[in-house]
């Protein structure tokens, strides 16, 4: 009753909404007064504290959680002393709504994720590999690979982070091989996650955007296969030799239900591709569907689980054998990331509605031209991380060709692979194997990585130009 009553009242005042003005589609340039001075100094003190989160121990969250709030008082201050009090609101209100869309639907594909691992889908095909006794360049193969292939469905950090599982467990007495199997890992996930709208969160944001369909995102195949294979194929010749120490033939067992949440993620995804490709519904409209798919799938789980049900049939009455809670799920996403990417979007919005995107799109893609704007995009991806500049260039919306925005999408997606700080899997298999995968160890092969970063986009331009 209670929370009927919470929506009704909510709902009294949702038309409110409706009664801004004309001149809230106003806007003033910012960019030369103080207010545009100070948002950027703000943003830009943010973000230095988010690179060094590694060393301060400070989640990348805080900083940009602060820094938006602190650009909008400032713009909202300076609308309101001209006269113009609801062009802030509907400006961060727009900005509010991408979030919103990007929150729901990455909040969907970790609770799945989240319930495989629980389920002990990713734990089994770790120890299958373990079992196996391959060679070492077997093993580098294999795990670059399967991360290939694994992060257009389960997202680069996820992907890497098991196949990094795998090459600390087998290459415990070798750490060369587990600090280059973790770069490897690092270029396939990213170059994986290029291809599928999936994979990363660039080209989930593209997708959603409407620049590139979803059957699009596949000519973008080869290309990263090449990005991939050309360091993977140099770096296998430095490899150590031979096989690792024989391991335990012991595999987990997926629980019961595992492979029907694979099936039921599989049937998500087609859910969110058919409501954006055939009712042209938003594909987070689609992931909030596939979540009831899971919800109704967890009550089963937790009914067969159960011992003699209780006529009185409360919780407590009963004996659970497998407690299997979606709300747990839920509870274990990546909330400091989901956090991390509405501080970065309402900042980053905030800046492009003082002016300074709109400065930034005339020089790189006006200046510049099309070509080398989107490959020096993921350079930056490389240095300031691929999620803040991707949005800028969404919001800078600048006009090219449908072939750029694939090169856009290629470039920021696989950017990041150049410098282990450069994608959310570096960072993350830094932290996973400490003292194997560092800055450095990663830094040695980024001309290698370069090289092919080059050719992946020689190759798009040459089969999608």
């Amino acid at each position: 009753m209670k929370q009927l009553l919470f929506i009704l009242v909510a709902l009294l005042f949702l038309p409110s909404v409706a009664f801004a003005s004309d001149a809230a589609h106003q806007t003033l340039d910012l960019t030369s007064h103080w207010v545009g001075y100070a948002a950027i100094a703000i943003f830009v003190l943010a973000y230095t504290l988010v690179i060094l989160e590694e060393q301060l121990h400070l989640r990348k969250s805080k900083p940009v959680l602060l820094a938006a709030g602190l650009i909008w008082i400032l713009i909202a201050y300076h609308y309101v002393s001209q006269g113009m009090p609801h062009s802030a609101e509907v400006a961060i209100r727009h900005n509010f709504l991408e979030y919103a869309e990007l929150f729901f639907f990455l909040l969907v594909a970790m609770t799945y994720i989240n319930a495989m691992l629980e389920r002990n889908v990713f734990d089994s095909l770790r120890d299958w590999l373990v079992a196996k006794g391959y060679s070492y360049k077997t093993l580098f193969w294999l795990t670059g690979i399967l991360a290939f292939f694994i992060s257009p469905v389960a997202d680069n950090l996820t992907t890497a982070l098991i196949m990094c599982a795998v090459v600390i467990a087998v290459g415990k007495d070798e750490p060369k091989f587990i600090g280059m199997s973790c770069i490897n890992i690092v270029v396939g996930a990213n170059a994986g996650g290029a291809f599928s709208p999936f994979g990363d969160i660039t080209t989930l944001m593209v997708w959603q955007k409407g620049m590139v369909e979803f059957n699009e995102f596949f000519a973008l195949f080869l290309p990263a296969v090449v990005n991939f294979f050309i360091p993977a194929f140099i770096m296998q010749f430095f490899l150590p030799k031979g096989n690792p120490s024989a391991e335990s033939e012991h595999v987990t067992p997926i629980k019961k239900g595992g492979l029907v949440i694979v099936a039921l993620f599989l049937l998500t995804i087609i859910t969110a591709v058919s409501f954006h490709t055939f009712i042209h519904l938003p594909p987070v409209y689609g992931m909030m569907l596939g979540l009831a798919y899971l919800k109704f799938f967890a009550y089963y789980l937790r009914r067969s689980g159960q011992g003699e049900i209780d006529k009185s049939d409360m919780p407590t009455s009963h004996q659970i054998e497998d407690d299997f809670d979606i709300f747990d799920k839920i509870a274990k996403a990546e909330w400091d990331t989901l956090f991390f990417f509405y501080g970065v979007i309402l900042a980053v919005g905030g800046l492009g509605f003082i002016g300074y995107l709109g400065i930034t799109s005339e020089f790189m893609y006006g200046q510049l031209g099309p070509t080398n704007a989107n490959i020096l995009v993921g350079i930056l991806s490389a240095i300031v991380d691929n999620i803040p500049v991707m949005f800028a260039v969404l919001t800078m919306n600048p006009e090219m060709s449908h072939m750029q925005w694939l090169l856009v999408t290629l470039t920021a997606g696989v950017g990041g692979s150049l410098l282990s700080i450069g994608s959310a899997a570096g960072v993350a298999l830094m932290g996973q194997a400490r003292g194997y995968y560092t800055f450095f160890s990663h830094l040695k092969w980024t001309p290698v990585i370069a090289l092919g970063y080059a050719a992946s986009i020689y190759t798009h331009l040459l089969i999608n130009g």
